[in-house]
This record gives structure tokens, C-alpha cells and sequence, in this order.
């Protein structure tokens, strides 16, 4: 069953899928069709009554709040498409949201939980010094480590935070890389600075970055420090080896804060070498004040393509896997 809406112009029509039409994936997440854009005309297209009168009234209400030469955010149209199932006004629901589900709030601008894991995920940060967050792409898992780091740092919880990663070519050989060594590493840290940016603003990094309050540093750099009053997010962890884990997990001084994502599905270390993360998963269990949050393609809000991938892949494994016992 397909369904369409036209917009009244080509801005309007940004406004909603936003630039690039970057809201468009996640618009298919949401709503759980697929959607293709031709002109300014937007279809949807599933079998499911249901859906396709969703995603008419749901763009049908974005259009209209779009004429007061608003940009949406994943974060609004969230809110929007909640307020549209409970038939509420977004104000009202907006307020039940902040009062009974944990948020991020960064600069004016809110982060909310897309599925019950990240709500989960949300709470552990809150809850716990080091926390661990395994699972696929487009989980939302390092998007919401930042988000919650900032908040901590940008709210005077902790005095820095600092970002770092095991530097592992995922089987390419980039060669010389020019620069000092900030400009040698931000390559590989770009998925944490995309999600910065998504909070706050460009030159506002900077600033942040010019004052000390936040650092990066490639994990080898992180040996013998004693980390104090920060927070820090080690992204990519897959590839760190068991004894870089150690390294890492004991730098933690007082009032400091670890958050540990990683996909060990994509462990790009010498066939040789054991992953940290998935090591420190089978054996740092009964410890308080350490979580393990483990998304799957179930938590997948990136796009549904992404999601079929990922279970794709994960079945070919366990076929692979099965072969080889035989």
C-alpha cells in the first residue's frame, strides 16, 4: 500500500528530512516502512494499514510545523511521532518524558532514548563508573556516550572529557598521516566529533578543546596516567588487546567516569591477538559500580537496511561457525 505527501516547496521539504535528507533513515526506523523521495513528493511504501496512516498524519503534522521555518531533529520528530500514538500535545508529553524517562540535556538540546536498551543504557551511564555499550552499528551506542559525556563535562560534573581509541587500520594501510599529533588521531575519533556536533556547535569544540576540557589521545598515550575528575569515552574497543583493556579499565582515579563501546563483530586485530573487549566481557562480572549494556539489530535506529545487514552477517557467521564443528 503506497502512500504520499507532497511539500509545498523544496525548503519545507529540508526542513522535515533535513539536510541531505539526513532524517530520512531514521524516519524508516520509526515508522518501520520504506521511504523514496522523488521531488518533493515523499512515499512511503508497506503493506500495513496502520503504518501507512501513521506516516501520513506524522508528516502531515511535520509539514505544518515546519511553515514556522523550523529544522527537525531526530530527537523532535521522536517526540512528535509519540505525541501523534498517544494523541497529546507535544508539550504535555514532553514534560511526562522528562519526569519518567532519563534524558540528556546538552546545551538546550535533548537526547532522548529511542528503544528500552538505550533507556537502559542511559541509566547505567547514571548509575555506574564504568559502563560498557556492545552491540552492532546504528545502536546508538557511542552517539549517546558523548551525549552524555558532554552534559557531564558541560554541566561542571566532571572537569574534562577526554576521548580515545586503540589505533588499528580496519585493513587499510593509511600511510603518513601529516600533522601534530591531534591531527594524526582526529580521523580516527571522527564518529565521536560527528557525534559532538550533532549537541553542540563546531567553534564551541574548539573552545572546549583550546581550554583543556576536552582531550583526545590515542590509548597507547593513556599508560601511567591517573585520571581525575573526568570522563572519558574509549570508543572502538573491539581492538583493543587484553592487555590494553587492563591498561585502560586501571586508569581511573577519583570522581572519574569510563564509558566502553565497541562492535566485536568488527575486531580488526592480527588473527593472533585477543580483543580486550570481548575478554573483559567474559570475566568482569559481580563488580559494582560496572554495567554491560548489549544491543543487537533489534536496537538498530540508524535505518532498517542497516538492520537486515547486520542480521545477514550474523547468520552467515553461525552457518560458518556450524560448518567448521562439522
Amino acid at each position: 500500500m503506497d502512500r504520499s505527501i507532497e511539500f509545498s516547496h523544496e525548503e519545507q521539504m529540508e526542513r522535515v528530512l533535513g539536510i541531505n535528507d539526513r532524517n530520512l533513515p531514521y524516519l524508516e526506523a520509526l515508522l518501520g516502512c520504506d521511504l523514496f523521495v522523488k521531488g518533493t513528493m515523499l512515499t512511503c511504501l508497506s503493506k500495513d494499514e496502520l503504518v501507512a496512516n501513521r506516516f501520513l498524519s506524522l508528516l502531515a503534522r511535520l509539514r505544518t510545523l515546519s511553515e514556522n521555518q523550523h529544522y527537525f531533529s531526530e530527537a523532535e520528530i521522536f517526540m512528535e511521532y509519540q505525541s501523534l500514538k498517544h494523541d497529546r500535545p507535544l508539550e504535555e508529553l514532553l514534560s511526562e518524558e522528562k519526569q519518567d524517562k532519563p534524558f540528556i540535556l546538552v546545551h538546550n538540546r535533548f537526547a532522548f532514548p529511542k528503544s528500552p536498551r538505550q533507556e537502559a543504557y542511559i541509566k547505567s551511564m547514571e548509575e555506574n563508573q564504568i559502563v560498557f555499550g556492545i552491540g552492532p552499528a546504528g545502536t546508538g551506542k557511542t552517539f549517546l556516550a558523548v551525549a552524555y559525556a558532554l552534559s557531564q563535562m558541560m554541566g561542571g560534573k566532571r572537569q574534562k572529557l577526554i576521548l580515545t581509541r586503540p589505533i588499528v587500520e580496519a585493513g587499510e594501510n593509511l600511510g603518513f598521516l601529516p600533522g601534530d599529533l591531534a591531527q594524526k588521531i582526529n580521523p580516527y575519533l571522527r564518529p565521536l566529533y560527528d557525534a559532538m556536533e550533532a549537541m553542540i556547535s563546531v567553534q564551541n569544540i574548539r573552545k572546549l578543546e583550546e581550554n583543556g576540557s576536552i582531550e583526545i589521545a590515542p590509548l597507547a598515550y593513556m599508560r601511567g596516567r591517573s585520571l581525575q575528575n573526568a570522563i572519558v569515552i574509549l570508543d572502538e574497543a573491539q581492538n583493543t588487546t587484553i592487555e590494553q583493556m587492563q591498561m585502560f579499565l586501571t586508569r581511573l582515579g577519583e570522581n572519574s567516569k569510563a564509558i566502553i563501546t565497541g562492535d566485536i563483530s568488527q575486531v580488526d586485530l592480527p588473527k593472533h591477538k585477543s580483543s580486550g573487549l570481548v575478554h573483559a566481557k567474559n570475566i568482569l562480572h559481580g563488580i559494582n559500580a560496572l554495567d554491560f549494556i548489549l544491543f543487537d539489530s533489534r536496537d538498530v535506529v540508524r535505518s532498517r537496511i542497516v538492520q537486515q545487514i547486520i542480521d545477514a552477517y550474523a547468520k552467515d557467521q553461525t552457518t560458518h561457525a556450524q560448518g567448521e564443528r562439522r
